[in-house]
């Protein structure tokens, strides 16, 4: 089962290992990158971050899809993080079983508006949250779980 789906550019970290997944109530974490997978320093980094009695796999978005769908998560009580917007609309796009997205944080970027604190999104990312808000995932933006969820389109 699914708790949450989170964008943060940082992955795994403190807020995110201890904060959420004691909120959460996960017992399985899957770090769905790319970037990653290739670079065995980032991963030993993301390693140490992982609180004691939680699973932690990192895959490629395309083996988080595969995984995803063939039912192997299914008895974990699962929180996805992910680290741009544009990875979490291709797991949410090919997993419909994702109905909340959590926006914790995205890196600055030139093309993209700023749309809160911590928050920049292209056009694109904003159209394709829009999208899958309006075909009833949950798009929240919300740093701690003890913060009021601000929904970005109202």
């Amino acid at each position: 089962m699914i708790k949450l789906m989170r964008v943060d550019h940082r992955l795994l970290h403190g807020q995110v290992a201890f904060t959420w997944t004691q909120s959460l109530g996960v017992d399985s974490i899957l770090i769905a990158n790319d970037d990653v997978m290739k670079d065995e320093i980032r991963k030993t980094t993301i390693k140490l971050a992982k609180p004691q009695g939680v699973k932690l796999v990192i895959k490629s978005i395309e083996d988080s899809i595969k995984a995803l769908q063939s039912g192997v998560t299914d008895n974990y009580k699962l929180f996805i993080i992910v680290e741009t917007i544009k990875d979490a609309v291709a797991l949410a796009s090919a997993y419909p079983e994702i109905k909340q997205i959590n926006l914790g944080g995205t890196k600055p970027i030139k093309e993209g508006k700023q749309i809160s604190k911590t928050i920049c999104a292209t056009k694109e990312d904003l159209d394709s949250l829009k999208k899958l808000s309006t075909s009833g995932v949950k798009i929240e933006i919300r740093q701690i779980p003890s913060d009021t969820p601000i929904n970005p389109f109202t």
